[in-house]
């Protein structure tokens, strides 16, 4: 049937200001409308009740690995952890192998996405040539083989004149530009934790805060000079936050996102010395943990995204400063989200979909996503809030096992995805 009736569920939609039970009406495609009560005659019933329906979660921070790492995650896989954990669209980074520096890698992944995904998937562009943050990437024809947004992400681009005129570049192409922002000198190379009373208690070598916090200042004060559309990623420290909301306030399109670990997660659990903890940036300390909780209620964070990053175990079962940094985290991101935020009452359902569907949509120009407004793409998120289970890692989608939610048991999961009016197959 060419219509579709997702009935009785309520319906979360902060692009329209809506929490209420209501009937979506899919046809095409596409949203028709939102009702109350409508004739099932000649459609397809998805009935909904206790359930809640959102526009299509998305991820804007997604580790692909492929090209090049296919042994760590494919396209394929990737998507379809995506679907798993109830995400309707991803966005992959280009630190892949070869770097998405180039038509070339962007054609490809794209290509291969169309074939092979189940979810949407838009690549996201190098800012400089091979990452390096010397050489300015050519970011016209990036942008023209169908590049969404620009990153060096895993690094700043230490050039400050460069990245102006990467800005610059970016501003008049109206992409958005992701920063991993992080001072590479205060950084230094041999960190393994956030510097601090528990790097010296564990005698590991330590990463000052003040590494990301120095490099938001600057990169935001190069996004005023060059007028660009600046979303600082992965950010873990309240200063970070407060750097990005004065921004704001300075008329700036400056925003940030967070992840689940940096809200979960503390570094006293680095006690043992556990490598799934190690990421970039590292898990703070807990008053870094229940700022950010705060700042995500406040509305000081726009979006919360997995940073989602597959690695073999081999590279992370190693002493942990030789391990590989992050952990994979499409399929807990959504369970972890409504255990630890909505449940425990410190951000609602709106606030939620806001995070991880509408304005990760606003802030990438997806004008068709992130909303269940008439005439939208029919991508759709269907959430039973009390489904309890437990994280089993073995059970991933991924190919990627690296991760510290294993045996946790959350409250709360995708039930059913809808993308462009079609229902996938979560198997879960």
């Amino acid at each position: 049937m060419s219509k579709i009736i997702i009935k009785n569920g309520r319906v979360v939609d902060p692009s329209q200001g809506l929490d209420e039970v209501l009937d979506v009406i899919i046809e095409k495609n596409k949203i028709k409308a939102l009702k109350k009560n409508v004739s099932e005659e000649e459609s397809e019933i998805i009935d909904a009740k206790g359930k809640i329906v959102t526009p299509g979660l998305i991820d804007m921070h997604v580790h692909l690995r492929e090209p090049g790492r296919e042994d760590k995650e494919t396209i394929k896989t990737c998507s379809e952890a995506a679907a798993a954990g109830g995400f309707t669209t991803i966005f992959g980074m280009p630190n892949t192998s070869p770097v998405a520096d180039n038509q070339t890698v962007i054609e490809y992944v794209n290509s291969k996405a169309r074939k092979e995904a189940v979810v949407n998937i838009y690549s996201v562009a190098n800012i400089t040539k091979k990452g390096q943050g010397q050489e300015m990437s050519e970011i016209a024809d990036l942008k023209k083989a169908g590049a969404i947004a620009l990153s060096d992400d895993g690094v700043d681009v230490p050039n400050s004149g460069v990245l102006r005129h990467a800005f610059e570049y970016a501003s008049e192409l109206g992409m958005p530009v992701f920063s991993h922002s992080e001072d590479p000198d205060l950084a230094g190379t041999e960190w393994a934790m956030n510097e601090g009373y528990m790097s010296t208690k564990l005698g590991l070598p330590g990463k000052p805060k003040e590494a990301e916090e120095v490099a938001i200042a600057r990169n935001i004060e190069i996004a005023r000079l060059a007028g660009v559309k600046l979303h600082i990623t992965h950010i873990n420290t309240e200063t970070s936050a407060l750097l990005v909301s004065q921004g704001r306030e300075k008329g700036l399109e400056v925003t940030c996102d967070t992840c689940p670990q940096f809200f979960t997660l503390d570094e006293t659990l680095l006690e043992n010395y556990d490598p799934k903890l190690k990421m970039n940036p590292p898990i703070r300390e807990k008053a870094e943990l229940e700022a950010i909780k705060r700042r995500l209620a406040d509305g000081t964070i726009d979006a919360i995204t997995s940073d989602h990053a597959p690695h073999l175990l081999v590279e992370k079962d190693l002493e942990f400063e030789n391990c590989e940094n992050g952990i994979v985290g499409l399929e807990t991101s959504l369970g972890l989200v409504l255990t630890f935020l909505v449940h425990k009452g410190i951000i609602d359902y709106q606030r939620m979909v806001q995070l991880m569907s509408h304005n990760p949509a606003q802030i990438s120009g997806l004008q068709n996503k992130g909303t269940l407004a008439p005439g939208a793409d029919a991508d759709i998120t269907v959430i039973d809030p009390e489904k309890e289970w437990t994280v089993n890692k073995n059970a991933f989608k991924s190919k990627g096992r690296n991760t510290p939610f294993h045996g946790w048991k959350l409250k709360g999961r995708a039930e059913k995805i809808m993308i462009e009016g079609h229902f996938i197959n979560l198997n879960i």
